[in-house]
């Protein structure tokens, strides 16, 4: 249902981007609005995983460097079947991580040192998870497609606001009128930002779902997701503060420990995720699938990860 709702929130912001067209009164400026929002959207995915990783001053890592961690992606990017991807640590006590790159094949994870010392082997292999799914479903291009029609919708408010201060929008024009303009130019860029945010809550949620059957528990995930929400209540993220338009990156919002599931947030509700989780893993046993580490009703092991040692997991 995910995958279906995002492809009609895509068309839905496709139609809202024809309707602006409209709006202006001929398809010149449309499509050159798309193709330079294209074109900016198109240079960042290229670009994203360099950008993002340098933004948030993540390191990479490798077998040596830090084992467990490292072997732990290693063996769920192969439960996934996806290639690996390089592995990044970034030095910030917040819990969290997130995924990058245009493709699998050039894709990388990456997790704060708060995470890697604060959460249970088991649970970090949810998360590890969860972002793996992020790069097996190509979210970052999904999400990509969705800037550059949002970007080129904003364009379009942008040069009706133009032709609206100059006198440009006459209603011989087959336009529609001052008006309307004004009613597209305020709402249309309004619209978007709203669709664009629902797209990327449906991609946290299949991403969750996917992730929890590549760990082999979702209630690792779950748990994973209360523990990581109470730490960024807690724990500032400067680098994020200073970046808020990469906070949807992330397993939970950088900025703050807010919970509420409305129109304006990009992470759903954190409390909806896990009853989500909850609800898999029951139907998991109900169909008679042995959840690794205890049942819907158990509880994860306590031992923490740490970026030099070993654990049980795996």
């Amino acid at each position: 249902m995910n995958y279906v709702k995002t492809a009609m929130l895509l068309a839905f912001l496709t139609a809202i981007f024809v309707a602006m067209g409209a709006a202006i009164g001929g398809q010149t400026g449309m499509v050159i609005a798309f193709v330079v929002a294209l074109a900016m959207n198109l240079f960042s995915l290229w670009n994203s995983d360099t950008m993002v990783l340098k933004t948030f001053g993540a390191r990479e890592v490798d077998e040596r460097s830090a084992p467990e961690y490292y072997g732990m992606v290693r063996d769920l990017a192969r439960r996934a079947e996806l290639p690996m991807p390089r592995v990044y640590i970034m030095d910030n006590p917040q819990p969290n991580a997130f995924a990058t790159g245009r493709s699998p094949a050039r894709s990388a994870v990456a997790a704060t040192t708060g995470l890697l010392d604060a959460l249970p082997p088991e649970e970090l292999a949810g998360v590890i998870a969860h972002e793996l799914a992020h790069i097996k479903n190509r979210d970052t291009l999904t999400m990509t497609v969705a800037a550059s029609i949002g970007g080129a919708i904003s364009m379009l408010a942008q040069y009706l606001q133009f032709g609206a201060l100059f006198g440009g929008h006459n209603n011989d024009r087959g336009g529609i009128g001052m008006i309307g303009a004004i009613l597209a130019m305020l709402i249309a860029p309004f619209a978007a930002m709203l669709v664009q945010m629902a797209i990327s809550r449906s991609r946290e949620y299949q991403a969750d779902r996917m992730g929890a059957l590549i760990c082999g528990n979702p209630l690792w995930l779950s748990a994973s997701l209360a523990r990581i929400e109470k730490g960024v209540q807690r724990i500032e993220n400067e680098d994020a503060e200073h970046a808020p338009a990469m906070a949807h990156m992330f397993i939970i919002n950088p900025l703050n420990g807010q919970g509420m599931d409305n129109l304006f947030s990009t992470h759903p509700n954190t409390q909806n995720r896990i009853a989500a989780l909850e609800k898999l893993a029951q139907e998991l046993e109900r169909n008679g699938v042995s959840l690794p580490g205890g049942s819907s009703s158990g509880r994860a092991p306590s031992q923490t990860v740490t970026r030099g040692g070993r654990g049980p997991w795996g």
